[in-house]
C-alpha cells in the first residue's frame, strides 16, 4: 500500500510538472494574454490494427511532452462497439461510423477522419476550450512538442506537411472541385491550425471528400496520383479542396515529418515519425500492414520483433547520413515496443521475463536516445508550394498494395582531386534535395592509385577496377569506367531498389528525381535530351545497332528500372567498346563530337545499347539545365550540370580549370567568390534568372566545400599560427593576385577562361611562394657572405697598414658595401608578394 501511494504521488508530481510546464511555456509565448490552448486529435476505428497504433501514439505523446490534452476520435458501429476492448487506451470521443456511407452505401473508412472532426467540433465540450488544434494520424510517433505557433502557424495560415503526390491540385481535378484551384496545396499528415480555421474548414472538408469520392470518372492515377486508381485518397483531396474553398493558405514544411527509412537533411530534426511505409535495419524489417489483425495490445508480454541495437547499427553503417536514418528506424519501433510494454503492465499483465531487449528499453541509454527533441532552424525552414514529389504516398489501410518504389542513385568517379571536389558537391546537394533512397559513388581506381588515395570518406563508395587503360586493347579512355562500374555494381552489390537513378559527378541536385513523377516504367526509362548525338540519325546508328529507329539522343540523367538495367548494362559496355574501336567514324559530321576523337563513345554506347533492347525513353527537358543557359519560365529544374564554363558578368567558372587542384584536402581552399546577387542587373529579367541559377550552382559547391573542411576539423584560419596557416594564407593571397599562369599544371584538356576575376589554384601558388622564399634566403646568404668578405678584407688591411685616421674610418663606414642596396631590393620583392 505504501508503495502504491508513493507511485501515485510521483504520478501527480510528474503530471503537475508537465502540465504546469506547458502553461508556463504558453504564458511565456504570449505575455499578458490568456495561455494558448492546444488540443491534439487523431482518428481511429474499433480494430486491433488501430489499437496498437493508439498505444504507440499515446506513449510518444506523453514521452515527447506534447502540450495540452489529446483526444482519440473513435468511429465504431454499434455491433463493433459491443465487442471492443480498447476504450481505456486513450482519452476518447465516440463518433458515429461513416465507413459505410449512410446515403450512398459506399464503403470508404477514410471519410471517418473529417466526419469525426465535424462531430467533435459540434458536440464536444472540450472543443469550446481550444485555441489551436494539431491533427495527426494514428500511425505516428511524436518525438518532440508540436506547438502550432512555434511552427509558424497563424490564423488563416495553418502549418502542414508536404504530400507532393497530390497531383490533382495541378490539373482538372482541382478545377472541377474548387472555385479556387490556385489555392490548392498538396499537404497532409501533420496539420496545425487555429480552431476558427478548423470550424470553417471541417464541414467543407467532409463535403469535398464525398464529392471527390463520387467522381469515379477522375479516379485514374494520372489525374489523382493515387497508385491504386480507386479513389482511396479522396479524403486527402477533400482536405486540400476544402482548404482552398475557404481561403486557407498553408505554410508547407517538409522537415517536420519523416517516414522511417528516409534520411533527414543535414541539420533537420524531425518531430514526427510517420511509419506508413515498410522500413528496415539490416535483415530486420517492419511493415504496419503485416499487423492488420494483430491483437498484440492484449497479448501479455508480446512485442514486435526485436530490431538490432544502436551499437550494432554503428558497426554496420559507417556513413553518418545512412546511420542517422537507421537510428530513426530503431527509435520508431523501440518506442512502439516500449509503449506496449508499459500498456501490458497497466493492464495487469504479469511482469515479463528479463531479456536483454526489455532491459535496453528500460535503460538510461534508451531514455537518452528518445528524450524530447527540440526544433532546429533547419527543421523550421518552410517551402513554397512546388510541383515536385518530395513525399511518398501513404499506405492505404484497407487496400493491399505496395508504396512508391525504392530508388538508388549512382554516380561514377576516379581517384583524382578533380572528381573529389565534384563528389563533395554532389553528395552535399543530394542530402539537401530530398532525393529518396541512398546514393553510391562508383570509384574506379588502379591498385596504385588506391594506395595513395585519401578520399575514401567522401561518399558511400563501391570500389571498381579501373578500365581507363583498356585491359585488352591498351586504349586510354576513362569514360568507359561509367558503364563498366555500373555493370560491376550490379554484379557485386545487393540492392532492394526498384529504380536506379544514374548521374554524372559534375552535377548539383536541386530537387528529387523520381520515377513516379517523370513516369518511368519497366521498359520505359527516363532521360534528358542530348541533341548533339547526331549519330543516332545517320550511318553510325545503322552500323552499331540493329534498331537504329529506336536510338534516342539522351544522356546526363538516367532513371531506369533495375530489371532493364540488368539486361542493358553489359550491352552499354560492349557498345561503348565497339564505337570507341570504330576510329573510321570519329568525324565531327558523323558523331557530333567537336574534337573528332571518339571522346563521346560512351554516350553512343548508351544510346545504341538501349536501342538494341528497344528501350525507348521518356525524354524530359525539365530535369536538367546547364548553368549559363536561359531557363524556361515556370520550370523547376532538378539538376545543374556544370560541364561547361559559365559566367556572371566578369566572373566565370570552368570545371576544367580545376582538374589538378586539390581543394578537398587543403584546408579552407575554395572556389572564386561570385558576384553578390544584389549587384546584378535587374532590368533584363531573363538574364537575371540565368545569372541567379549560375550563382545558386556555385554557391552550393562552395557551401559543400566549406562544410567538408569543417567536418574534417580544419583549424580556424583566424587562430592559426604562421606555420599552420600557410595553405589558407596562400588561398587569400591568390584571391588578391588574380589567376597565375598555371597551364603547365593543368591537363591537356584545359580550356582557357577569363582569368581576371578567378583566383589562382592553391596548388599553383606553392611554386610562386616557394621560389620567392628561395630567393629571399639566397639574398640573405649572399649578404652574409659579402659581410664576411668585407670584414676579412678590413681585418687584413688593418694588419697590413696600421691605424687610419678618424675621418677615414667615418667615411669608410658611411660609404657602404652594397648591403643597403640588397636590403632595399629584398624589401621590394617581399612587398611585391602581397600588393597593398
Amino acid at each position: 500500500m505504501a508503495g502504491f501511494l508513493v507511485l501515485a504521488a510521483a504520478a501527480v508530481v510528474v503530471g503537475l510538472c508537465i502540465n504546469g510546464g506547458w502553461v508556463a511555456e504558453a504564458g511565456r509565448e504570449a505575455p499578458g494574454r490568456t495561455a494558448r490552448r492546444v488540443h491534439t486529435l487523431f482518428s481511429v476505428e474499433c480494430q486491433n490494427y488501430f489499437d496498437w497504433q493508439t498505444v504507440g501514439l499515446m506513449h510518444s505523446y506523453r514521452k515527447a511532452l506534447q502540450p495540452g490534452p489529446i483526444t482519440r476520435l473513435l468511429s465504431c458501429t454499434d455491433d463493433e462497439k459491443k465487442k471492443y476492448k480498447g476504450m481505456h487506451l486513450a482519452p476518447t470521443f465516440e463518433v458515429p461510423s461513416m465507413s459505410r456511407h449512410p446515403k450512398t452505401g459506399d464503403w470508404y473508412p477514410a471519410i471517418n477522419k473529417p466526419a469525426g472532426v465535424v462531430h467533435w467540433l459540434k458536440h464536444s465540450k472540450e472543443a469550446e476550450k481550444v485555441d489551436w488544434v494539431v491533427i495527426l494520424d494514428a500511425d505516428m510517433i511524436i518525438r518532440g512538442p508540436i506547438v502550432p505557433w512555434e511552427l509558424g502557424a497563424e490564423k488563416g495560415k495553418p502549418v502542414a506537411a508536404y504530400y507532393g503526390y497530390l497531383v490533382g491540385c495541378d490539373n482538372l481535378l482541382a478545377q472541377l472541385h474548387t472555385k479556387h484551384p490556385e489555392l490548392c496545396d498538396k499537404v497532409g499528415g501533420l496539420l496545425a491550425m487555429h480552431i476558427d480555421d478548423l470550424r470553417a474548414l471541417a464541414p467543407v472538408w467532409l463535403s469535398k471528400t464525398e464529392e471527390v469520392r463520387e467522381d469515379r470518372a477522375h479516379w485514374t492515377t494520372n489525374i489523382t496520383g493515387d497508385i491504386y486508381g480507386k479513389g482511396w485518397i479522396s479524403e486527402m483531396y477533400g482536405y486540400s479542396f476544402g482548404a482552398a474553398e475557404v481561403g486557407l493558405q498553408h505554410k508547407i514544411n517538409d522537415n517536420l515529418m519523416i517516414y522511417p527509412g528516409y534520411t533527414p537533411a543535414e541539420g533537420v530534426e524531425p518531430i514526427l515519425l510517420h511509419y506508413g511505409l515498410p522500413f528496415s535495419v539490416g535483415n530486420w524489417s517492419f511493415s504496419k500492414l503485416d499487423h492488420h489483425e494483430d491483437d498484440i495490445v492484449y497479448d501479455c508480454g508480446r512485442l514486435f520483433p526485436e530490431p538490432p541495437y544502436p551499437k550494432e547499427v554503428k558497426m554496420m553503417e559507417l556513413d553518418q547520413y545512412k546511420r542517422r536514418a537507421l537510428m530513426l528506424n530503431l527509435e520508431c519501433i523501440n518506442t512502439l515496443n516500449e509503449g506496449l510494454l508499459l500498456q501490458h503492465a497497466a493492464d495487469g499483465c504479469p511482469k515479463p521475463k528479463w531479456t536483454k531487449y526489455t532491459s535496453f528499453l528500460k535503460s538510461k541509454t534508451f531514455a537518452e536516445l528518445t528524450r524530447p527533441k527540440k526544433l532546429t532552424a533547419a527543421t523550421l525552414r518552410f517551402e513554397e508550394p512546388v510541383h515536385v514529389v518530395q513525399a511518398v504516398q501513404q499506405e492505404v489501410d484497407d487496400e493491399p498494395g505496395k508504396p512508391y518504389p525504392k530508388i538508388h542513385t549512382l554516380f561514377s568517379t576516379e581517384c583524382t582531386p578533380y572528381f573529389d571536389w565534384q563528389t563533395v558537391g554532389l553528395v552535399h546537394s543530394f542530402h539537401l534535395s530530398g532525393q529518396p533512397g541512398n546514393i553510391t559513388r562508383l570509384l574506379s581506381c588502379t591498385d596504385e592509385d588506391l594506395k595513395q588515395y585519401a578520399g575514401h570518406d567522401l561518399a558511400p563508395t563501391h570500389y571498381v577496377p579501373s578500365m581507363s587503360q583498356h585491359p585488352l586493347t591498351g586504349d586510354w579512355y576513362p569514360a568507359i569506367n561509367k558503364p563498366a562500374a555500373v555493370l560491376h555494381w550490379l554484379n557485386h552489390a545487393n540492392t532492394d531498389a526498384e529504380y536506379i537513378v544514374i548521374l554524372d559527378a559534375d552535377m548539383i541536385l536541386r530537387g528529387p528525381i523520381t520515377p513516379w513523377e517523370f513516369k518511368a516504367a519497366r521498359g520505359r526509362p527516363v532521360s534528358t535530351p542530348y541533341d548533339y548525338l547526331i549519330g543516332c540519325d545517320n550511318e553510325l546508328a545503322k552500323l552499331h545497332t540493329r534498331h537504329p529507329e529506336a536510338c534516342d539522343k539522351v544522356g546526363g540523367v538516367i532513371i531506369m528500372h533495375i530489371d532493364d538495367l540488368r539486361k542493358f548494362a553489359l550491352l552499354w559496355l560492349h557498345k561503348t567498346e565497339e564505337v570507341r574501336a570504330d576510329t573510321a567514324h570519329y568525324a565531327t559530321n558523323i558523331t557530333g563530337d567537336i574534337y573528332a576523337s571518339g571522346w563521346i563513345s560512351e554516350m553512343y554506347g548508351y544510346s545504341f545499347g538501349a536501342a538494341e533492347l528497344k528501350l525507348r525513353h521518356q525524354i524530359s527537358s525539365e530535369i536538367l539545365i546547364y548553368p549559363g543557359y536561359a531557363p524556361e519560365p515556370g520550370i523547376k529544374y532538378r539538376v545543374f550540370h556544370y560541364g561547361l564554363e559559365f559566367k556572371v558578368g566578369n566572373w566565370s567558372f570552368d570545371k576544367a580549370s580545376w582538374r589538378n587542384v586539390d581543394v578537398v584536402n587543403k584546408c579552407w581552399a575554395q572556389f572564386p567568390d561570385p558576384p553578390d546577387p544584389s549587384t546584378l542587373d535587374q532590368t533584363d529579367k531573363n538574364k537575371l534568372q540565368t545569372d541567379l541559377l549560375s550563382l545558386e550552382c556555385i554557391k552550393t559547391l562552395k557551401e559543400a566545400l566549406h562544410l567538408h573542411h569543417k567536418r574534417r576539423k580544419c583549424p580556424d584560419p583566424s587562430s592559426l599560427s604562421n606555420s599552420n596557416s600557410q595553405a589558407a594564407e596562400e588561398v587569400v593571397v591568390s584571391r588578391k593576385l588574380g589567376k597565375l599562369d598555371g597551364s603547365s599544371g593543368l591537363g591537356s584538356n584545359h580550356v582557357q577562361t577569363n582569368h581576371s576575376e578567378e583566383i589562382s589554384e592553391p596548388t599553383l601558388t606553392d611554386g610562386m611562394f616557394s621560389s620567392v622564399r628561395f630567393w629571399v634566403v639566397a639574398l640573405w646568404a649572399f649578404c652574409g657572405l659579402g659581410f664576411l668578405t668585407v670584414a676579412s678584407l678590413l681585418f687584413s688591411g688593418r694588419k697590413g697598414k696600421g691605424k687610419r685616421g678618424k675621418s677615414h674610418r667615418i667615411k669608410r663606414r658611411n660609404s657602404g658595401t652594397g648591403f643597403m642596396d640588397i636590403s632595399s631590393r629584398d624589401r621590394h620583392l617581399r612587398g611585391g608578394e602581397v600588393p597593398s
